[in-house]
């Protein structure tokens, strides 16, 4: 009896070691994880009582493990797969099919088939979140499930990206091409966007390593100037263009004469002030307005064939470039106007044309 009672502390003192081990181990593979698997709840910090001393202390979970902010990278980014390519997509904000084909961009020729297709949706920021997702505009194929369509698709991530061995199922949980892209395939992943409701704090801004809202919403060029790509790892751009979206101007031209109009984001800045002091409505366009907002379209993606072919020129060999819209625009048809709040085939109609640069 005296033995045993005398061998109790140290065995005490194991278990409580062991535990604390335990439990360490156990938050280091929660980390590696990503924060899924065990346990379900946050990590508290935990009273333990010394075994050498009679004062109460706080152990806190090991800074850079449990300690991290959710959605911290804990880990080195992998290798990149031999051959990945640089993939490069860009976004011409409310271009709608029809002005593509009326403007007859040439820099773009030599790219690949130019074609008829539609958004997932009628204005710019659930549009780019599809196509952070993956989900570029689509055919709208007749007598063919949509499961189907999803899988033809996606599997062309296979060429565009150079992977000829895609595991898809590491796009889960998050279903997040930019997610995907760096933490599974080794690409740096950027953005530049023109409009300010894609501004860096919104929830699209999600595993970039560089998210920058441009000063001026109509300067494609300017983004050009930021491009740059490393030698060591593939890059993966999304570029959102604004010279196309209203008021269809290229940097420097005048568009004092057109109203001022908002979207989501001017909205909600203005909205208290609207509210308390009461606004005026815009004032409706006519047919011969409306006619000249198109033509202000077309030019713009005219003055964009030159940026465009810069571009061409700044891409790198073995880069995958698509260029489309991410929807249409309605100028009077059926009393439309602009794009959003709308179910009107133009509104979804965008021109889609994709190709490797050699």
């Amino acid at each position: 009896m005296g033995l045993a009672g005398a061998d109790a502390p140290a065995r005490s003192r194991r278990d409580i070691h062991r535990r604390r081990q335990q439990r360490e181990r156990a938050w280091d593979i929660h980390a590696r994880q990503g924060g899924a698997g065990i346990p379900c709840r946050a990590p508290r910090a935990e009273r333990i009582r010394p075994v050498q001393r009679s004062r109460w202390r706080i152990r806190l979970p090991p800074l850079g493990v449990a300690g991290t902010p959710r959605g911290t990278d804990v880990t080195a980014p992998p290798d990149p797969p031999l051959g990945a390519r640089n993939f490069v997509v860009v976004i011409l904000d409310s271009l709608r099919y029809d002005s593509w084909l009326a403007a007859k961009p040439k820099s773009l020729s030599g790219l690949g088939e130019l074609q008829r297709r539609f958004s997932y949706a009628s204005w710019t920021a659930p549009s780019h979140y599809n196509l952070l997702m993956g989900l570029l505009p689509h055919t709208s194929p007749a007598h063919v499930y949509a499961s189907e369509y999803y899988k033809q698709d996606f599997l062309r991530y296979s060429e565009r990206l150079g992977v000829p061995d895609m595991e898809f199922k590491k796009l889960l949980p998050s279903i997040f091409l930019p997610t995907y892209l760096k933490h599974t395939l080794g690409y740096r992943t950027h953005a530049r966007v023109s409009m300010p409701v894609l501004n860096k704090f919104t929830p699209i801004n999600r595993d970039f390593d560089s998210y920058e809202l441009m000063p001026c919403h109509n300067d494609m060029a300017a983004i050009l100037d930021q491009l740059s790509f490393d030698e060591e790892r593939p890059s993966f751009w999304l570029l959102n263009v604004g010279e196309t979206h209203y008021p269809y101007a290229y940097p420097g031209q005048d568009s004092s004469d057109l109203p001022h109009i908002s979207g989501v984001h001017g909205v909600f800045k203005k909205l208290d002030d609207i509210r308390r002091e009461g606004g005026e409505v815009a004032e409706r366009f006519d047919e011969a307005t409306l006619a000249a907002l198109h033509e202000r379209q077309i030019a713009a993606l005219e003055y964009l064939d030159g940026v465009l072919e810069r571009l061409l020129a700044r891409l790198p060999p073995n880069t995958w470039l698509i260029v489309t819209s991410d929807h249409g625009e309605l100028f009077g048809e059926e009393g439309y106007f602009g794009h959003g709040p709308i179910a009107h085939e133009k509104v979804l109609e965008v021109p889609f044309v994709e190709g490797l640069l050699r």
